[in-house]
């Protein structure tokens, strides 16, 4: 499943499907992608990712799966027969458990007849990875999802180039900490603006409170969108 240019992943991170559908009724015209994690899930289950499909966006179900390998691969099959465009597994799980998700999300496609989910490994969660040596470890996970065959990694801005340069086209770039030139992040330890991700090759942003909090969540779309040249 190939992307084309910088694409927006609209965060749904509400315990409300309510919510949640309101945000996406407001904002469908504007983005294709919504993540859906694991907030939203735990409180709406299935259901949650059926809704907003329904609606017409496709899934990014950011349950960063992490066990053993074939619990894993059992996992990923149920997540794939959702039809989710994405779904994100945690790297430190190890290359066998990477590679039983890509075997899991193969089969669970074919059961349900849908095209298989890029496969995403979580590389380090920002907001707890704070010290030194973070690029080594993001670069080293990063490999092993080389390794293991899957399609691409989360990782920050601040790490995407050295990924990029490292691994070019191979993975798929997922980038959340995203904020608006005008805005202070909370609780993402380092964040970019989208301009500046996109310029930087991130095959997909991750925005949530940029947009959701706004007075206009489509206006603030379509200004992100003007910024990484996809409006």
């Amino acid at each position: 499943m190939a992307t084309t240019g910088t694409e927006i992943i609209l965060a749904l991170d509400s315990d409300s499907l309510d919510d949640a559908m309101r945000v996406v009724e407001l904002t469908r015209d504007h983005v294709d992608n919504y993540k859906v994690g694991s907030i939203l899930f735990t409180h709406h289950g299935t259901e949650s990712v059926r809704r907003v499909k329904d609606a017409g966006g496709d899934i990014f179900l950011d349950l960063k799966f992490h066990d053993i390998p074939n619990t894993v691969r059992g996992a990923v099959r149920g997540a794939a027969r959702l039809g989710v465009r994405l779904l994100t597994v945690h790297t430190p799980g190890g290359v066998e458990m990477m590679k039983a998700a890509q075997e899991g999300a193969r089969e669970g496609a074919a059961d349900a007849g849908v095209e298989k989910p890029l496969v995403i490994g979580v590389t380090v969660l920002t907001s707890i990875q704070k010290q030194g040596g973070v690029k080594d470890l993001v670069l080293s996970r990063a490999g092993d999802a080389v390794k293991a065959g899957i399609d691409g990694v989360v990782c920050s801005a601040h790490e995407l180039p050295v990924i990029k340069s490292e691994f070019g086209d191979r993975l798929t770039t997922v980038v959340p900490g995203i904020r608006l030139s005008d805005q202070s992040g909370d609780d993402q330890a380092r964040v970019a603006t989208p301009g500046q991700a996109a310029k930087d090759g991130a095959s997909f942003l991750v925005i949530g409170r940029s947009v959701t909090r706004s007075d206009d969540p489509a206006a603030t779309l379509e200004r992100i969108k003007e910024e990484i040249g996809n409006g």
